[in-house]
Parts: C-alpha cells; sequence; structure tokens
C-alpha cells in the first residue's frame, strides 16, 4: 500500500485518517497496540516511533529498563475495517528507545535476521511458507478457574450434542462425528462466514488458497493461503487469526486456533508447507529423485528431523499442543518422513511434484505458534541439515509410507517419537539450540527467558490445578 513515509503522510491527509494504530507481538504471538490521533501523526511517529513498557510484556524487559518504541514498517500499512474511527493500521518492529536498535527479543526481528543468515549462505534467493489455518467456530464458550472450581463449556449448534436452543438444531442437519471433510450446506452451516473471513483477509493483501469444513464435527474448519516469504508470511498468520476472531465475534460466534479444545475429536495443526527457492523455481525439485526431491531438499528434511523436539518448543509451544499428538487423529507421534504421509512429522505432498512448487510439510506445528519464531526456528533446523550435509535415510528417519499404525512393533521402535510434553519439548531445546545461534539469530538468553515463561506461566500452571475428570477418578477412593 505504501513505499515510503511521505506517502503515508499524504494518504493520512488525503483519506481523513482519525486514528493510525500501531501494533507488535509479544513473545508468544499476541498483538498488542497503541493508538496515535492521525492529526498528529508525523513524520517522527516513523523514524523515532511511539513510546511504550516493555517491562507489562511478558519476556521482554524489567521495570528498572522498560522503555522501549514501536516502529511501523510503511509496507504493512492497511485500512482497519472493524473499528468505527477510520483507522490506518501498521506492523512494527520493537526497538530500544535510546538508540532505535533492534530488540533482538523481538519475535519480528529474530525472523527477519534468519532471512539474513538463509541469504548470507548464498544457496537460494529466499524461502516460501505457506501455513494451513485450521481451526473451530463456536457458538459460544464458558470456562472457570478458581480455588474451588475448574470447568468448562462448548456451545457449538453443528453436532449431535448441541446444547443450545437456536430453531435450526431442530431441523436435523447435523455433522457426524469425525465425518465433516468437505461437506456442504445445510451441514455446512459455516460457508458464508468463512467466505467473509476470505473476504477480509484478501481485503488486507492476504493470497487465500481455499477453504473448507474440516473432519471434526464441532465446526471445524480450514483456511489455507498461498506461498510467501518468510516475513510476509508471519506477518499474514498473526493479522489472519485477528481477522478471523473480529469476524467470528461480530458475528455473535466465537473462534479457537487451540490444537485440542474438545475429547476425541480432530485436532487444528498449523501445518507448513515451505521450500527454498532460487531463479523461480524450487529448489527442492530433482526429478528422478526420491519423491522427485533433491539433496537439497533431503538435507533439509533432515535437519528438522533432528532438531523437531527443540523446534517443536516453538512450532508447539503450549500444554494443549501435546494433547492433539497422540495416535488415530492424522496428528505425527513419531519423527520421520514419507511420500503422501499423514502421520509423518515431514510429509511431502504429491501433488506438487513440480520444477516450481515442489515443497515439504512440516505437520507438528498448530495455531498456539508465534509464527515469526515457529518459522525462524524451522527455517534455521533445516538450513542446519544443509550446513551438516545429513541424509534422513542415514538416520534411519524414512521414507515410510505406510500408515504408522500399520508399522510392526520393532519398526515402531526404531523411529523416535515427537515429544509428550511441552516440558519435554522446553527440555529438547534447553539441550538443543545451538543451531538456532548461528547467525546470531535467536539471541544467546532467548532460550532462558522462553524456558522460564512457558514452564512457570503455562506448564506449572496447568500441573499445579486438579482437573475435573480427577474428580471423576479419585473422588471417592
Amino acid at each position: 500500500m505504501f513505499s515510503c513515509i511521505e506517502e503515508v503522510l499524504r494518504y493520512i491527509i488525503d483519506e481523513k485518517v482519525e486514528m493510525v494504530d500501531l501494533r507488535y507481538t509479544d513473545l508468544v504471538g499476541r498483538m498488542h497496540h497503541v493508538t496515535v490521533p492521525g492529526p498528529t501523526v508525523n513524520d517522527k511517529t516513523f523514524t523515532a516511533g511511539v513510546a511504550f513498557d516493555s517491562s507489562s510484556v511478558p519476556g521482554f524487559k524489567s521495570i528498572a529498563a522498560g522503555d522501549m518504541v514501536v516502529i511501523a514498517d510503511v509496507t504493512t500499512g492497511r485500512m482497519e475495517p472493524f473499528y468505527e474511527a477510520k483507522t490506518l493500521a501498521f506492523t512494527c518492529d520493537v526497538r530500544e528507545a535510546d538508540t532505535l536498535a533492534e530488540f533482538p527479543r523481538d519475535p519480528r526481528t529474530v525472523l527477519k535476521k534468519a532471512v539474513a543468515y538463509l541469504n548470507s549462505l548464498k544457496i537460494a534467493d529466499g524461502a516460501s511458507f505457506s501455513p494451513e489455518y485450521e481451526f473451530n467456530i463456536f457458538e459460544g464458550v464458558r470456562y472457570n478457574n478458581s480455588l474451588h472450581t475448574g470447568a468448562y463449556e462448548i456451545i457449538s449448534s453443528a453436532t449431535n450434542w448441541a446444547n443450545n436452543e437456536e430453531e435450526d438444531d431442530y431441523m436435523g442437519h447435523k455433522v457426524p462425528h469425525q465425518l465433516g471433510y468437505h461437506i456442504m450446506p445445510p451441514k455446512d452451516r459455516y460457508h458464508d462466514l468463512r467466505s467473509e473471513m476470505v473476504k477480509y483477509m484478501m481485503e488486507n493483501r492476504i493470497r487465500v488458497k481455499y477453504h473448507h469444513h474440516e473432519v471434526g464435527a464441532p465446526g471445524q474448519v480450514e483456511i489455507e493461503v498461498l506461498f510467501e516469504e518468510p516475513l510476509k508470511a508471519a506477518d499474514d498468520g498473526v493479522l489472519t487469526k485477528y481477522l478471523l476472531h473480529m469476524t467470528a465475534l461480530k458475528h455473535g460466534k466465537t473462534v479457537t486456533f487451540m490444537p485440542k479444545p474438545l475429547l476425541d475429536s480432530a485436532g487444528n495443526g498449523m501445518h507448513f508447507h515451505q521450500f527454498l527457492h532460487k531463479g523461480g523455481k524450487s529448489l527442492f525439485y530433482e526429478k528422478g529423485g526420491i519423491a522427485n526431491l533433491s539433496t537439497l531438499a533431503l538435507q533439509y528434511i533432515s535437519g528438522l528431523l533432528l532438531h523437531t523436539g527443540a523446534v517443536m518448543a516453538f512450532t508447539n509451544p503450549s500444554t494443549n499442543s501435546y494433547k492433539r499428538l497422540v495416535p488415530g487423529f492424522e496428528a505425527p507421534t513419531k519423527i520421520f518422513f514419507g511420500l503422501a504421509n499423514r502421520s509423518a512429522a515431514v510429509r511431502i505432498p504429491k501433488y506438487t511434484n513440480r520444477a516450481d512448487q515442489q515443497r515439504i510439510e512440516f505437520r507438528p506445528p498448530d495455531g498456539t505458534c508465534n509464527p515469526y519464531l515457529a518459522m525462524a526456528a524451522m527455517l534455521m533446523a533445516g538450513l542446519d541439515g544443509i550446513r551438516h550435509r545429513i541424509d534422513p535415510r542415514r538416520l534411519g528417519m524414512g521414507p515410510v509410507n505406510e500408515r504408522i499404525d500399520k508399522l510392526s512393533p520393532a519398526a515402531l521402535q526404531r523411529i523416535a517419537p515427537v515429544p509428550y510434553s511441552l516440558r519435554e519439548a522446553l527440555h529438547a531445546l534447553e539441550g538443543d539450540h545451538a543451531f538456532l545461534r548461528a547467525g546470531d539469530v535467536f539471541p544467546e538468553d532467548f532460550f532462558a527467558v522462553w524456558i522460564d515463561q512457558k514452564i512457570e506461566r503455562e506448564a506449572n500452571e496447568v500441573r499445579n490445578r486438579p482437573h475435573p475428570y480427577e474428580m471423576n477418578l479419585y473422588y471417592d477412593v
């Protein structure tokens, strides 16, 4: 929309923009914003930035040194569709308040450094990423956690256990359990809502491939987007979640990207398709290679598989993530690669077997990830495999083209499992993060901060609370 500050300032005047919204993400990927009245905006807004207290953002800085600024990336400017006041919004970088130096723990800065590191290796013109957004649309949710109460209730009109009183609950158009894939209306009651979501995405320069209902009966849906360079893909990822939440809210519904919001139902992943490219062609393609994969692609896969545990500390960074990674739901539970195998950690899609778009799909990630950190970690793992010229076949990591539940116990035993919990993934990261330090992409102090945040604020808080099902198991013992 804009290429320079002068264009922005002229647009604000010509279009009578009332407010300018400056947005940035914290470590876990939640957006924060500060809003500046349009008439007060000048070139210093974009060069000196707008100050904020970073000590109030978990994982940034202490109270003693909390002053920082956000500096808008003018190329990300877009009109906000949901605010009453006419608002122009920007994605921002977080900088030091005095020197305007990069803040090494700013997630957007981490991804920029990962891309710069790729460029320094001179093996590719760039990388392309395409995430799949899986999520649930519900009519409502209630949850409560207190000293004497721990409970939640999900309200969905799309299933045969619907628990609201809307009139259409009596029309009989319910989605059978685990049979929601590509269903048609009237059972697919969220088609128009998804189309509206896609409309907002496309108006915000997010290129959409398609949308559809997913396997899960309770309003599980998917929107898939086209390939973008890493920074654009991550900016789009944060923006997409915001747009979907706001569109649902506009219609009195709610969206969740939780990996496993419902027992015994398909979970929500965020599979990342990815490849390196040069001269307009995928460097992962080599006709005649295994699944037409190049040696470079196999080396990239090796890096992802060797570092899967550490990478999952960023791609699967919630306690709920590991409730999805269980047998029976097409979620990966073992670390291997395979052709069109949806139980593999790395899947090679059959439908993109051509020179311009040969890609791999890393299947463990889910929507609780911060896309900046997740893509940086995946890219750095893949590049580590390339740098060390590792072949996954020699490591016994595939290819495995059979369903994982069809393998013999002996064959299964030879394949390492993905982490079983957030603690296990964080432990893997603690012992395996040298590959993320290459090129100074992740700062050395990042890992201790990340692990401490995740353990103290999430893993311990979940561990320390009695679970409602424990009442079933133990109350009368």
